[in-house]
């Protein structure tokens, strides 16, 4: 990483509301993407953070993304309903459904809720911990533009197509998982290109599918598993029919590609949230002493030397206390890009 000065959370947060405004995109977009990007700068997952500010105002601009989206119901039963999020940035997508399945769960013990014509929506796990801190469980999947080979092939076939799931802990953070279903995602071959670092060995591959390490000659991500990528590619194909077949919207190989060309073409992305209230299942206090006698034996199980067993998400929360005082060092190709929206949307730069 750069080794220029720390900017604080509060900073970042701003300076991103502002751009997006600056490009004439509505408060709710604003707040939703903002939300979703800081989510992932908050918890350490920087590939997901607000690094996308750029592409996203780049999509705003081209007219690929709705700046002022109509998000509505149009159709579901019961528990069920699907949204329309009008090419809508994904965050605000996402975070609609979210709520929806919280009120139906809420009501039915269960939410379920399909997106239409949504876009990349970011971090999975900023919706799944979204219900957890109402005291629900959360899932979220998504599917994105084919990036990832399957096992033993050698052709972009899925997405990173992440999978989320939150669980909230009496008295504790909420367990959470948000994983993606490649061996990286493909933003962190992004940032390693902006840093110079070379990738782990097996996790991408060339046009050939050959193994790579070095990020500027990778044009496709190995499924999660390594040698037993068939998993990972299984996985992807949940994330796949949940999100794409689903909701009726484009499966990850029809799917534009992110980066483009074309910027004014919407994507039609769909995305799919789950809530589960935990209290049409058993009583609360059953519940919550079941999670914390799960947590607490899984933290203080033997560990192997040297080493710590944590349960998920418990690096995250680490990072996000650390970066809540300290802020957020960004990378080279980040910094570039604030300093050069600052001038151009004439928005006060970071402080």
């Amino acid at each position: 990483m750069t080794q220029d000065r720390h900017i604080a959370l509060a900073e970042l947060d701003r300076f991103c509301r502002a751009a997006f405004l600056a490009v004439g995109a509505d408060e709710a977009t604003a707040d939703a993407a903002t939300r979703s990007m800081m989510h992932g700068t908050r918890f350490g997952v920087d590939s997901h953070g607000v690094r996308l500010l750029p592409h996203y105002l780049k999509v705003l601009q081209g007219g690929r993304l709705n700046p002022r989206p109509q998000v509505r119901k149009v159709g579901g039963m019961g528990a069920i309903e699907v949204l329309d999020a009008d090419h809508a940035q994904g965050a605000l997508g996402a975070y609609r459904g979210m709520e929806r399945a919280c009120e139906l769960a809420r009501q039915f013990g269960i939410g379920a809720v399909a997106i239409r014509n949504n876009s990349h929506f970011g971090p999975a796990g900023a919706y799944s911990l979204a219900a957890a801190q109402q005291g629900l469980i959360g899932i979220s999947f998504c599917n994105s533009d084919s990036f990832v080979r399957l096992h033993d092939g050698a052709m972009r076939f899925h997405g990173t197509n992440p999978i989320s799931v939150a669980v909230p802990v009496q008295g504790e953070d909420p367990w959470f998982l948000d994983m993606a279903t490649s061996a990286i995602p493909y933003n962190r071959v992004l940032l390693y290109r902006s840093l110079g670092v070379e990738l782990p060995v097996g996790v991408a591959s060339d046009e050939a599918g050959v193994n790579t390490i070095d990020p500027g000659k990778t044009e496709m991500l190995a499924p999660l598993g390594g040698e037993f990528g068939f998993k990972g590619a299984a996985l992807a194909g949940v994330a796949e029919i949940f999100s794409a077949v689903l909701t009726g919207m484009t499966l990850s190989f029809d799917i534009p590609h992110m980066d483009g060309p074309d910027f004014s073409t919407p994507r039609r992305m769909g995305a799919f949230v789950l809530a589960l209230n935990p209290d049409a299942f058993l009583d609360r206090a059953q519940f919550d002493a079941g999670m914390r006698r799960y947590v607490d034996t899984l933290r203080n199980s033997p560990a192997r030397e040297d080493c710590r067993v944590m349960a998920p998400g418990d690096r995250e929360w680490q990072v996000a206390r650390q970066r809540e005082v300290q802020g957020v060092i960004l990378d080279p190709t980040t910094a570039t890009e604030f300093a050069s929206l600052s001038a151009s949307l004439g928005i006060a730069p970071l402080a």
